[in-house]
């Protein structure tokens, strides 16, 4: 006749009912809730992250398609810098005002050497020009990515840490074994139980956070070579109204 006893011991783990995991957490140790709570931390804030850029990127890309309508239908740049507060949240804004700025200061400047031909403004260095359009498109790039690199931390870190609670817990049940001299299942379950959930909780911030920086990786590209095509129509209108 077959032992019922390994059954019976299955039936009583924690996993068996719905409020497993709510034991498996009541019965934890300080270290391993300290192990969770740091990895609820890093998923909160991984996904706070990344929907907080999902709304940046598409109030963003919104703001850009508007301010590119205004700036290829202007014909001064005056006219295109007066309205740029309406779309505030595009990067372009950013790299055109440092443009239109160094622009203005060389006309200004080289008004003050020799006056201008009626009509006509001129710069003194169109390389000016172009080294402040590069920094300021760095100067974007870095703004936007900003706070995504604990997203990569997450994804890095998160599996790691979750294998230290599993570490742990399992430290924990071979000492229980060592203290009560049992090695039933049902002894042994309790920590293996909460190895687990530790993995799992590394897994379950890892696996989401790596997800999101990959997805906001590939945005982030689009946006700068946007960004870079932008500059570049920006000094030829330059070398073309101001040289």
């Amino acid at each position: 006749m077959t032992d019922p006893t390994p059954i019976v011991a299955l039936a009583q783990l924690p996993g068996g009912s719905p409020s497993g995991i709510g034991e498996a957490f009541a019965r934890s140790g300080p270290m391993a809730l300290f192990v969770l709570g740091l990895l609820v931390f890093a998923s909160v804030v991984s996904w706070a992250i990344f929907l907080w850029k999902l709304l940046h990127l598409r109030r963003a890309r919104g703001h850009s398609r508007r301010f590119l309508e205004t700036f290829r239908n202007s014909k001064r740049f005056s006219e295109v810098s007066a309205a740029t507060a309406r779309v505030a949240a595009s990067p372009l804004v950013g790299v055109f005002q440092a443009g239109y700025a160094e622009i203005d200061g060389q006309i200004r400047a080289l008004a003050e050497d020799a006056p201008a031909e009626k009509g006509r403004y001129r710069i003194r260095s169109l390389e000016g020009v172009e080294r402040t359009l590069r920094r300021a498109v760095a100067a974007e790039v870095q703004l936007l990515t900003r706070g995504a690199g604990f997203l990569a931390t997450t994804a890095a870190a998160a599996p790691f840490i979750g294998l230290f609670g599993t570490v742990w817990g399992i430290m924990r049940a071979f000492d229980d074994i060592g203290r009560t001299g049992s090695t039933s299942l049902v002894a042994v379950a309790p920590g293996i139980a909460e190895a687990l959930v530790n993995t799992a909780a590394g897994l379950a911030a890892a696996i989401p956070a790596l997800v999101a920086y990959n997805y906001l990786g590939g945005e982030f590209k689009r946006v700068r070579a946007q960004l870079e095509d932008f500059a570049l129509e920006f000094l030829n209108l330059a070398e073309r109204n101001f040289t």
